[in-house]
């Protein structure tokens, strides 16, 4: 019997072997070969699921970003019970803080892909979607916790989301160059959120 073949699997190990060396070296000089060997496949493996580099880029991004909702979903499932918005919240932004080797490593991927979007207009177009997508996101939980009496007074949900976002960047980078430790920046979290959220 031939051996059936898992065609999705495949492509999310090709990407892992990518993210791998865009964490360790950064994109630009990764080329499908360095995929490849990365991945313990042949150069025409592959090729046969990715035609182009671009390609093999945009998929990685996909998949790492649907890792990383992975990881969000599990942490809110492991409770038992519904997360409340702050919960939801808190849970996002941490995931996202290099709080250890999976994460560091995950944000450091993205750090890569940010880089080859300063030179590459396609990755940057790519890139640039998900801003707008991040900050929709946070404006809508913070609208359910404003229904729901969670939210303090004179909050402006979509300003707030972006300041959420920016300061969660502002965390990450901190952490990544040593200037603040992790229990810091979650602190630092945790504070902005205690000024959004009532008890």
């Amino acid at each position: 019997m031939p051996k059936k073949v898992d065609h999705d699997a495949r492509r999310r190990e090709i990407a892992d072997a990518l993210l791998g060396l865009a964490t360790t070296e950064g994109l630009e000089s990764v080329s499908l070969r360095h995929v490849a060997a990365a991945a313990g496949v042949s150069m025409g493996l592959v090729q046969h699921y990715f035609h182009t580099k671009d390609e093999m880029l945009e998929f990685a991004l996909q998949h790492h970003a649907q890792r990383r909702e992975q990881r969000i979903v599990a942490r809110l499932s492991a409770a038992g019970r519904p997360p409340s918005v702050r919960e939801i919240v808190r849970t996002v932004l941490v995931e996202v803080l290099p709080l250890d080797e999976v994460r560091r490593s995950a944000y450091l991927a993205g750090v890569a892909f940010f880089i080859r979007a300063l030179r590459e207009p396609r990755m940057a177009a790519v890139l640039a979607e998900g801003g707008p997508k991040v900050h929709g996101y946070f404006a809508e939980q913070l609208r359910i916790a404003r229904a729901a009496g969670q939210l303090a007074d004179g909050v402006d949900v979509r300003q707030e989301a972006v300041l959420l976002w920016s300061i969660l960047d502002a965390q990450a980078i901190s952490v990544v160059l040593g200037e603040r430790s992790a229990d810091e920046a979650v602190a630092t979290i945790d504070y902005y959120l205690d000024r959004l959220f009532v008890a």
